[in-house]
């Protein structure tokens, strides 16, 4: 490099950027997703900027999927191999932001589970009053 040619004046010098080009300083606020699978984020600065994509999975054999507890599942023997792409591609389907899915609940499994706690607290309730009423007799017979 080559420095012999730069001349300096005396004077005072300024620095000053003639136009703004970018954004001012922000903070993530907030983030949405795209019906594409596309994370898009919101700074504080009014700044929306991808920041993400979300990528799915399709399996020739859904139903040989193996359970890995409460609603999340694995691939299994007869699912096949994990095809993965982007939502809207492939047959994948499209992601919708802020919908609720619908219940993920057995029914069936959580109305059994209510019934046995029910008889249980009667079971309970009926053992206090048995061993209340014994000991009131005891009572009794020690006047």
């Amino acid at each position: 490099m080559d420095i012999s040619t730069l001349t300096q004046y005396g004077g005072s010098n300024t620095l000053g950027a003639p136009t703004q080009d970018g954004y001012a300083l922000g903070s993530l606020q907030s983030f949405q997703l795209g019906a594409d699978g596309t994370i898009m984020g919101v700074y504080s600065n009014e700044l929306r900027q991808p920041i993400g994509r979300l990528a799915l999975a399709s399996f020739n054999n859904p139903g040989g999927l193996e359970k890995a507890g409460n609603s999340s599942f694995r691939v299994g023997v007869n699912s096949g191999v994990a095809q993965i792409g982007t939502a809207g591609v492939g047959g994948r389907g499209a992601l919708m932001s802020g919908a609720l899915e619908m219940s993920n609940v057995d029914l069936a499994e959580e109305f059994t589970g209510l019934i046995v706690a029910q008889r249980g607290f009667q079971a309970n309730s009926r053992v206090i009053t048995s061993s209340d009423e014994i000991l009131q007799d005891l009572v009794n017979l020690k006047r």
